[in-house]
């Protein structure tokens, strides 16, 4: 009988865990340099917390079941709905605002596996909770983009809207909710031509030309903070959107004093659902293909949709596996070095003991060690050694223990020293 890996999942072996280990400690450093702390949400929720955000269609991308008690569940699609659930059970009568926190987990969606597109995959993402925009939208975006940087990823451009503005001469025309939301589920999509079709087609889905042809010119404005002056230009006539107009040209500002210079402004990023409100960004690195959007976010009233008071939020998620992809695709490799600071290699059967016992003392003074558990020959120990790339190995042998001493060898000169057992942890560690 053989047993193979659900579709849509993959097994990570030591090297590549070594490598998701590093990115993950990187971006958790970069998280709390900003003030986040972590939290973290259980892997199945209540069925209703994503149909109640996304919709009841979401449930076909969904692993959802019924438990023993018939309580509808299902897996995490995502972990953003979590959080809002758990700062209404938890934080929201209590917590002094802004909140920051982050989280770091596995989601699972049942779609078609294909490049950069698993069934189970990895989100590393934050959330601030009550900051007052545009400050805080500005400061979520340069961590974002200084996250990236400092996993080594180079040319990430941040594409970045306030949906203000086009919401805002949604109002001005009187278009209804129903149709917005068609609309904006087209522009998410990024199909120029699909949009064209949509808005100038045989059948439109706004009937009002002024307000179609606005949008064509809006959408299409994509570079440099030079085009605001277009953007003005286009809505000039109309007062709802003027706010969310102001906004971002204070966004902007702000994105100079946190040093941000690798953002563009795009007036085509879009979110399908109702709740976000402002800024809207997405991160996209070259060189991955199709799979070039390693990160969405932006700003939302998502706590209201569950019941709870109006407090805005703005967050952003990290695809990790993408950035993974990135990483090993984009980024000069680093030679590969040993899991292990030293290796102990006893000569005899008669050393054995002292042996595991000089490896514990190593342990515990945070000296990361193996020792031969197999009784292998000393010249099989020294290969094995040189294999995992150890840069030291101890050799235990019985005319240096009868002098409290072992032999310490360094892997890659060759050199060897005696040094007394009190002494290994200080030689070791260089003291």
């Amino acid at each position: 009988m053989e047993f193979m890996r659900p579709r849509g999942t993959r097994d990570f072996l030591f090297e590549e865990m070594e490598e998701r280990k590093k990115a993950e400690s990187t971006l958790r450093y970069i998280f709390e340099n900003y003030g986040y702390r972590e939290i973290k949400t259980p892997l199945f929720e209540e069925l209703k917390l994503f149909t109640t955000k996304s919709g009841e269609e979401i449930v076909d991308q969904l692993y959802n079941f019924k438990d023993k008690s018939d309580r509808e569940l299902t897996l995490r699609p995502e972990i953003t709905a979590p959080v809002a659930r758990l700062y209404l059970n938890e934080l929201e009568k209590t917590a002094t605002k802004p909140i920051k926190l982050y989280y770091y987990g596995s989601c699972f969606r049942y779609e078609r596996p294909q490049k950069g597109r698993f069934r189970q995959f990895w989100q590393f993402g934050c959330e601030l909770i009550g900051a007052k925009s545009p400050q805080g939208e500005a400061e979520v975006i340069a961590m974002c983009s200084d996250s990236i940087e400092a996993l080594g990823i180079t040319g990430a451009d941040v594409n970045i809207n306030h949906l203000g503005i086009i919401r805002g001469l949604f109002k001005h025309f009187e278009v209804d909710s129903k149709t917005q939301r068609e609309l904006m589920v087209v522009i998410d999509k990024g199909d120029k031509d699909l949009l064209i079709e949509s808005l100038s087609g045989d059948k439109p889905i706004i009937s009002n030309d002024e307000l179609n042809q606005i949008l064509l010119k809006l959408i299409d404005l994509v570079g440099d903070k030079s085009i605001l002056n277009e953007v003005k230009e286009l809505i000039k006539d109309y007062d709802e959107p003027q706010e969310a107009f102001e906004e971002l040209k204070e966004l902007v500002d702000l994105l100079d004093c946190f040093n941000m210079t690798n953002y563009t402004l795009n007036l085509g990023v879009a979110r399908g659902l109702d709740y976000y409100t402002g800024i809207v960004f997405e991160i996209y690195v070259e060189g991955l293909g199709a799979q070039k959007q390693v990160c969405g976010g932006g700003t939302y009233s998502l706590i209201k949709v569950f019941g709870g008071q109006e407090v805005e939020s703005t967050g952003f998620a990290l695809g990790f596996d993408r950035l993974m992809n990135a990483i090993e695709e984009l980024t000069d490799k680093e030679e590969a070095k040993s899991h292990l600071d030293a290796y102990i290699a006893p000569i005899s059967n008669d050393v054995r003991l002292k042996a595991y016992e000089i490896t514990q003392t190593l342990r515990r003074s945070g000296i990361r060690c193996d020792v031969d558990l197999n009784n292998k020959k000393f010249k099989k120990l020294m290969n094995y050694a040189d294999k995992i790339k150890v840069p030291k190995i101890i050799i235990i042998g019985k005319n240096d223990l009868e002098e409290n001493k072992v032999t310490i060898k360094d892997m890659q000169s060759g050199d060897q020293e005696l040094v007394e057992i009190e002494n290994i942890v200080s030689y070791l560690k260089g003291e």
